[in-house]
């Protein structure tokens, strides 16, 4: 995010001594993008960054995946996932459950309760949408306090905690590139300001607080990366002499922060408008949508919902989390609900929906859209969840 911030304790010049009252150096730290050629920060610690003290294996939770095959949309019930009671051991870390993947991009989703252990993800950012609940993410550059409709970007490499509020169990969509995760291209100026057509702008996020001190010795951080496991992944876990939380001081334009959908400006017309208008976050290969409540068609012959489309080249994935979703009425889709569209099979609204949108002046929706350009292939949560009659909600019979 080139966006400039500083916080704490940095020196006039970087790359130069600085000292605390004692007189003791900090360890200056860069975390940057694409090899020193992209966006980065500095970051001033108590104590050296790089050591630790003891590693071994992190069995990551299952990253198998088989294709979809025979090709079919799919309907996933994600609610189904996690259905213990409150107080059950589950953290934001090691209780995801992988739904969908492919080489450029992960779907998990989890129900937490409990505070996850330190984390870093080394194979790409993370964009952690909050369904519900609300907590703190503590990170190396400071806290972000989140709730419900909040986006989580999450560069990669990043060492985070997750920490739900009180008794409430947080509800996270979780999508993980092999990349980053940033603002579409379009909506941002050669320097990297949000122009004025974008649907939000840098008033709207949220950066992280102050940095603190977290106190501890040897404490225990859980890497993902790059590996020979499912997927290309391989977990370790790091145990550093001091907490990695130790930071007087950064600044830079490369750093965690918070959008909330709820300050996404829905671009409307006349006519029905194409998907890319309501995109909010890119990756390589994948973008993320959202779609709002929101004014809708105004042109008085307009069919307010969506046309049926056939993406050749991507499959799309729409996960459904407030509202009345008007085109999917009649189909078995819910809140808490993905559909899968995948690219080769054209879909678009139930037949019923046609004729019942039309005059309608508003839609009350809220859902998040991931287009991949690769197909997407099932991971265990995605099998575990399936309704397997939605591939034949159109036609209203399936196979005989």
């Amino acid at each position: 995010m080139a966006h400039y911030q500083r916080f704490g304790s940095v020196p006039a010049k970087r790359h130069t001594q600085h000292r605390d009252a004692d007189g003791n150096l900090y360890y200056e730290e860069l975390m940057g993008e694409e090899g020193f050629s992209s966006d980065s920060s500095l970051l001033y610690h108590r104590h050296v960054p790089s050591a630790i003290v003891d590693a071994r294996t992190w069995d990551l939770p299952d990253h198998s995946t088989v294709p979809n095959q025979p090709l079919k949309p799919l309907h996933l019930r994600l609610h189904e996932l996690f259905t213990e009671p409150a107080g059950t051991v589950v953290d934001a870390v090691r209780g995801r459950r992988l739904v969908l993947g492919n080489a450029d991009v992960r779907i998990s989703y989890v129900v937490a309760d409990q505070p996850s252990p330190l984390y870093r993800n080394a194979t790409g950012d993370e964009c952690v949408f909050v369904e519900a609940g609300s907590g703190v993410v503590e990170t190396v550059f400071g806290d972000l306090t989140v709730g419900a409709g909040d986006y989580v970007i999450l560069p990669r490499a990043t060492t985070h905690r997750w920490l739900p509020a009180g008794d409430e169990r947080l509800r996270l969509y979780i999508i993980e590139a092999n990349s980053h995760i940033a603002p579409p291209k379009r909506y941002l100026s050669r320097y990297g300001q949000l122009l004025e057509h974008a649907p939000y702008c840098e008033r709207d996020l949220r950066v992280p607080s102050e940095p603190h001190t977290s106190d501890g010795e040897d404490v225990e951080v859980y890497i993902k990366h790059r590996g020979t496991g499912p997927m290309g992944l391989a977990g370790s876990v790091h145990v550093v002499p001091r907490h990695p939380f130790d930071v007087v001081g950064w600044d830079g334009c490369l750093y965690p922060y918070v959008f909330n959908v709820a300050d996404f400006e829905p671009i409307t017309g006349r006519i029905h408008q194409p998907p890319p208008v309501h995109q909010v976050f890119e990756g390589n290969n994948f973008v993320v949508c959202n779609f709002v409540p929101r004014k809708v068609d105004y042109h008085p012959l307009s069919v307010p919902v969506p046309y049926y489309h056939s993406n050749v080249d991507s499959d799309e994935v729409m996960f459904y989390v407030a509202g009345d979703y008007e085109a999917r009425k009649g189909s078995g889709i819910g809140i808490g609900s993905i559909s899968l569209h995948p690219g080769g099979h054209s879909h678009g609204p139930q037949p019923s929906a046609i004729e019942a949108s039309l005059g309608a002046e508003r839609f009350d929706e809220l859902a998040v859209m991931v287009d991949t350009f690769r197909p997407l292939e099932l991971g265990e949560a995605g099998r575990a969840a399936d309704d397997p009659s939605y591939a034949w909600s159109w036609s209203g019979r399936g196979p005989s």
